[in-house]
């Protein structure tokens, strides 16, 4: 621990500051950081309680995470969009809709003028919407809204699923249907999957 200071107005509470010598972490791995910062920490039986209120990540750790490929260059180039914000929003209500009505509010957002949509974390496969009639449907809406506005558009599809095998044979699943963005609910499962 570097240093530590009393809460002010509160009896027997701290905030600690504290730094771990970067050769303790696995180069660009996420579980990791979190497992020995984290992990390890909390499960500190002596502590009564315990919050994470900020990490500060020095540069020569962050440069040995891969990143994303390309940038918002990248994005503007493959959009044919300058000169303005990218638009995009969730689909709402994220519950509850058939996936034909989920794909008709996608394409209604498309052709109203938004670049791109998204699925809500909580979209996955319920039995009102599975996911394979949602990318169906959310690619259909994706073309339809690209021929009647000559602009291309786009929809993060949520391939999480319970097990790495089923996330990848939605996110295949997508490639083939010609959807080029799948999103992945890290939080839920997991930073490796």
């Amino acid at each position: 621990m570097l240093r530590h200071r009393e809460v002010i107005g509160e009896d027997n509470q701290y905030i600690a500051y504290v730094a771990y010598p970067l050769d303790l972490f696995e180069e660009g791995s996420v579980t990791n950081m979190f497992t020995s910062i984290v992990g390890n920490v909390f499960g500190f039986k002596a502590l009564r309680a315990l919050r994470l209120e900020d990490l500060r990540i020095p540069p020569a750790y962050s440069k040995t995470f891969q990143g994303p490929p390309h940038g918002i260059q990248v994005e503007r180039d493959k959009l044919n969009k300058y000169g303005r914000p990218l638009l995009g929003c969730t689909i709402k209500p994220k519950l509850g809709l058939s996936a034909k009505n989920y794909g008709r509010a996608v394409y209604e957002c498309l052709r109203g003028g938004l670049d791109f949509t998204k699925d809500d974390e909580n979209v996955n496969s319920q039995p009102f919407m599975r996911w394979r009639d949602r990318f169906l449907f959310c690619a259909e809406a994706i073309y339809k809204a690209q021929a009647e506005t000559g602009e291309i558009k786009g929809h993060y599809l949520n391939a999480t699923a319970g097990t790495c095998e089923e996330m990848i044979k939605r996110a295949v699943f997508a490639r083939e249907l010609g959807v080029p963005i799948v999103m992945h609910d890290y939080l839920t499962g997991g930073f490796t999957a």
